[in-house]
């Protein structure tokens, strides 16, 4: 089987976690903060908080920016579920705005009349977050300039886009929003089994989440109450969680940093093979808008239905060991979403994108025959059966 997406583990990985594991911390030691240390180095900002999934940082990303249930906050339908439960986490609702036809990312044009209706209604959103869906940045200086103009927040959801640039800035560099939310799943740009991250530059957003991420206990007599009653005192000062990442889970993150920028170029190629053998295919390719670097989390294309039938396209491959995928069914469409009352007519570029699209196998290792096999099988012609 050929999988959409795999880790890449080599001997220094494990050697990494084997040293942690030799060592007198195996949670929270001195390898966190180091892998933070190293995460925020790279792309550019003054904090990061290391945590157990990027479904926790987006739960942190909300309860620091005070989303609570007097607020609505917008968002991509074409996504994960964990970028909207993050939400309905804090007692707030959710509510969505269509995509770009192109980039497959929240439409800029869609959330500019939304937000004017909204304006109009007094119903603004608190947040939104921005999805990288595949690893390309949203427009995030447009969506910039209308956080401003409508005075909302804005959380980047790059669970897919480590690695990537966008303005010549490293996606995570916050340049354009409050926080960045990175995961480091297996079948992301790099690894630590489970594991997120938020980045920020707001120091008070920084040291909320970093306390929100362990129980909302704090050691630092600063911030406490009352005077300690002695050297072992600490205190709850509000309702946190335990969200902590493991020193073994950073060390592992940390060696696969390292290989960060080869994994990324590695997809890349990926990427212009898969473009060069699917031109003029009638299969449609990724864009990348010019001011962006895309990492390649995902390769998707979206087939033509007029000529072939989605569901077959999938089977066949799947059938013949390619673990084509579906990134993602909009979160609309879920039961659980379904019973809050949403219209699918709002969101046709979502609609017109869940009936097409594919994702490709992509990932580091990935070899060239295979890429070829992947691109004939798609391009074979489908079988048919007649009868007389």
């Amino acid at each position: 089987m050929i999988p959409y997406g795999r880790q890449h583990i080599d001997q220094s990985d494990i050697d990494a976690v084997i040293a942690v594991l030799k060592s007198d911390f195996i949670t929270q030691g001195p390898v966190v903060p180091q892998f933070e240390k190293a995460v925020s180095s790279y792309c550019g900002t003054t904090y990061a908080t290391a945590v157990n999934s990027a479904t926790s940082a987006l739960h942190l990303a909300c309860l620091a920016l005070e989303i609570n249930s007097n607020d609505v906050v917008w968002t991509s339908p074409i996504t994960f579920v964990a970028s909207t439960n993050c939400v309905l986490y804090c007692g707030a609702a959710i509510d969505f705005v269509d995509i770009d036809p192109d980039t497959y990312n929240i439409s800029i044009p869609a959330l500019k009349a939304k937000l004017q209706e909204a304006y109009t209604n007094g119903v603004l959103p608190k947040a939104v977050i921005a999805v990288h869906l595949a690893g390309q940045s949203c427009e995030m200086a447009e969506l910039k300039e209308l956080s401003l103009q409508y005075d909302f927040r804005i959380i980047e959801d790059a669970s897919h886009a480590l690695g990537g640039v966008y303005r010549g800035s490293q996606v995570g560099s916050c340049v354009h929003s409050d926080i960045t939310v990175f995961s480091f799943h297996p079948v992301k740009m790099i690894t630590t089994g489970e594991g997120g991250m938020l980045l920020t530059n707001n120091q008070s957003l920084a040291e909320k989440i970093e306390l929100l991420r362990s129980h909302g206990v704090t050691r630092d007599a600063k911030k406490m109450k009352q005077a300690p009653d002695g050297p072992w005192y600490y205190e709850q000062i509000d309702l946190g969680f335990n969200y902590r990442m493991t020193d073994f889970q950073a060390a592992l993150g940390l060696s696969q940093l390292k290989r960060l920028n080869q994994f990324v170029s590695a997809r890349q190629e990926i990427a212009n093979v898969y473009e060069a053998l699917l031109k003029n295919s009638g299969f449609k390719t990724p864009k990348v808008n010019e001011d962006i670097c895309s990492s390649f989390h995902l390769y998707i294309v979206r087939i033509d239905t007029s000529k072939l039938n989605h569901v077959s396209v999938f089977e066949r491959c799947r059938t013949r060991g390619i673990g084509v995928n579906l990134h993602y069914i909009p979160v609309y469409r879920h039961p659980y979403y379904r019973n809050l009352g949403f219209d699918f007519q709002k969101f046709p570029e979502s609609e017109s994108y869940y009936r097409e699209a594919i994702s490709l196998p992509i990932y580091p290792g990935l070899k060239k025959e295979q890429i070829e096999y992947v691109v004939d099988c798609l391009l074979s012609p489908m079988g048919h059966q007649t009868l007389f």
